[in-house]
């Protein structure tokens, strides 16, 4: 099954934990956490770590309003797990979704 959706899958089960570490991030940055959950179900998955443990995961680029947001959400088995959300910052990534070559 693909990452997407089988996040999809996860998301109708209501299967989603939020690390502390997310919700920290979420508070600094005004994201709800309906907001957080648009940005994974009609995001864009950009990059995929299959090698994490203990859970493989998945880097989504998403938006609220006009604003591109990044989540790194872990795919286990029985749930998914939030790990952070953090706006990208313009200098790494080419529009969003492509990391810029590093000098």
């Amino acid at each position: 099954m693909k990452p997407g959706e089988r996040i999809a899958e996860l998301i109708e089960s209501g299967e989603i934990l939020i690390s502390h570490h997310a919700r920290i991030r979420m508070f600094e940055r005004n994201v709800s956490t309906d907001n957080l959950i648009s940005i994974i179900s009609s995001g864009e998955i950009i990059e995929e770590y299959s090698d994490d443990e203990p859970c493989p995961s998945v880097l989504i680029m998403g938006f609220i309003d006009t604003v591109a947001y990044h989540t790194v959400i872990a795919i286990c088995e029985d749930h998914m797990r939030v790990i952070t959300v953090y706006i990208p910052e313009q200098d790494k990534w080419i529009e969003y979704r492509r990391r810029r070559n590093e000098p």
